[in-house]
């Protein structure tokens, strides 16, 4: 039997389970994982923390998109990230969906994928952008 997943805003989610997905789901190999200040930071500047649990004892996280955004024009997702033992169950897709429905109609969504995960959003309805830019971190 598959649990429901519970998909909620989580703007207090605690740095350690943030940790554990990135780790889990990839992208901990493209993420400070092991600098929990910068990591704390990187969650309370968010002001879109989506979480996805499974509905069992203890309600374990196995999914977050982090996300910027003025809730008028534009949402940025830092994140999507989902545990390996969860891909391919729909939880991104679902976080997604979320992200789309407290956001509203008129809030664009943009991210910078992985390779990896194009085809994942490509699946998902979101077009490929070509005129992106990029200043890269220097840490």
């Amino acid at each position: 039997m598959v649990s429901k997943v519970l998909y909620a805003s989580e703007p207090t989610l605690e740095v350690a389970e943030f940790r554990r997905v990135l780790v889990e789901s990839g992208l901990g190999e493209t993420r400070p994982i092991d600098d929990e200040a910068r990591l704390k930071t990187m969650l309370g500047n968010a002001n879109l923390v989506l979480t996805a649990r499974l509905d069992i004892e203890g309600k374990p996280l196995i999914g977050i998109a982090r996300g910027i955004t003025d809730f008028s024009w534009v949402c940025y997702i830092s994140e999507l990230a989902v545990a390996a033992s969860a891909q391919g169950l729909g939880v991104g897709k679902g976080l997604m969906e979320e992200a789309r429905r407290q956001l509203g109609p008129s809030v664009a969504i943009s991210l910078i994928s992985v390779p990896v995960a194009v085809g994942f959003y490509e699946r998902i309805g979101m077009a490929r952008m070509t005129d992106a830019f990029w200043f890269s971190r220097k840490r």
